[in-house]
């Protein structure tokens, strides 16, 4: 039994970019509390798109409770801020600019937000960092295998000045990272996805659909992020970064386009973490008898599951101050080991789909702001498929979340 699962870190996306067909994944994941970036086209920038979103998330899926956070911009204003407290806005997220999706306005400099997350401080409002810095100046030395590391003294410095601020470096990469939050003080926090506890660089050069940002490091990178889940550290805890993207972008035909950052693990994300838990080496695609691989499986660097509902549930809620009322439990189900006729069908339950089918309506995601648009006139949609492929798809896990 799990208490209460909570993703810390989650994309959702908007209406005509996979919104639709995401949003009741969470809950099918085994999700009940879900902390939502701002990073839709275009960004989540002041407290009344932050309801507005939130209003469409919980119209669209009400067995899950949605926080919502507002993009870190120019535009920004302490008064806002203090609004942003007052309408349950949970967080301010900060995207360096140009490092990830949909990050082009994001930020250059902290010290010009200073006053902001002074008044963050006060109001105890969360500041949510990608922890990275930007690739595109040639002399700086700094690539997508260092990003992490060489923005870690910003970290430090935002936490030296305001030391009674909350602040989440998230999901985290690098030994050097987990060092550095765990130096710091109980107010610095930080998100450990499902996908970097299994993932190293070799599993993403050249597969697109493993490439995320950050990317994925060293094994003694991956092993420092178990380790620090095996000591049970209060402040490490579950932030997917469950991030959808339609096959073409992350594995587009043409040669000038780049892959899209993001994994999406949010259909299946507890059984899946249950399963990486007990060893950082994937499970085999399905086969009518997984008896003698399970058997021979060579553990990897297991991490007990006594630790796991600590690293879903307890250490992300009490950062975050969610309140411990009506906690819900999910049960997961183990994957036995069986001889029955019916294998195939059995392990089939625990088979992570291999793909989605998605028709989006092209002119409804080109729109100016899907928050605030009018009804469109009949005639004038115009639809197109795509697929969306999860994390470790069509593989078969350890675990399933229990059917309510």
């Amino acid at each position: 039994m799990v208490e209460s699962p909570f993703d810390a870190h989650l994309h959702l996306r908007q209406p005509g970019q996979l919104l639709e067909l995401v949003i009741n994944h969470a809950k099918i994941g085994g999700v009940e509390t879900a902390y939502v970036m701002p990073n839709t086209v275009p960004p989540i920038r002041t407290v009344e798109d932050a309801v507005k979103y939130r209003a469409l998330l919980e119209k669209l899926e009400p067995n899950v409770n949605f926080l919502v956070s507002i993009y870190l911009s120019r535009s920004l204003t302490t008064d806002e801020i203090r609004k942003a407290k007052s309408f349950g806005i949970t967080g301010i997220k900060s995207y360096p600019r140009g490092v990830t999706t949909n990050s082009k306005e994001g930020i250059e400099s902290y010290e010009i937000y200073y006053d902001l997350f002074k008044v963050m401080e006060e109001e105890d409002l969360i500041l949510n960092l990608h922890g990275e810095l930007p690739c595109s100046d040639f002399n700086s030395n700094i690539s997508v295998l260092n990003a992490e590391e060489k923005f870690l003294p910003q970290l430090i410095k935002i936490h030296k000045n305001f030391p009674k601020l909350r602040v989440i470096l998230e999901h985290a990469t690098t030994r050097a990272a987990v060092e550095t939050v765990k130096s710091c003080g109980d107010t610095v926090g930080c998100t450990i996805t499902a996908h970097h506890l299994t993932l190293t660089v070799d599993d993403w050069a050249g597969d697109g659909l493993n490439f995320c940002k950050p990317v994925a490091k060293l094994p003694e990178d991956r092993e420092a992020l178990r380790e620090i889940i095996r000591q049970g550290h209060p402040r490490f805890f579950l932030g997917s970064d469950s991030a959808p993207h339609p096959i073409d972008k992350k594995l587009p035909n043409s040669p000038n386009t780049k892959c899209a950052a993001g994994i999406y693990t949010s259909i299946n994300l507890i059984p899946l973490l249950a399963t990486i838990f007990e060893s950082a080496l994937p499970p085999p695609m399905a086969t009518s008898n997984l008896t003698k691989y399970f058997q021979d499986r060579r553990k990897l660097s297991p991490i007990p599951l006594s630790r796991f509902n600590d690293f879903v549930s307890k250490f992300g809620r009490r950062f975050y101050k969610i309140k411990h009322e009506n906690l819900k439990m999910i049960k997961l189900i183990r994957r036995r080991e069986t001889s029955e006729e019916n294998l195939e069908d059995y392990n089939s339950s625990f088979k992570i789909r291999e793909s989605f089918d998605y028709s989006f309506d092209v002119s409804k995601s080109s729109s100016a702001h899907f928050l605030y648009e009018t009804e469109q006139e009949e005639g004038v949609k115009n639809y197109q498929k795509t697929k969306l492929i999860p994390f470790w798809g069509g593989k078969v896990l350890n675990w399933r979340v229990e059917e309510s």
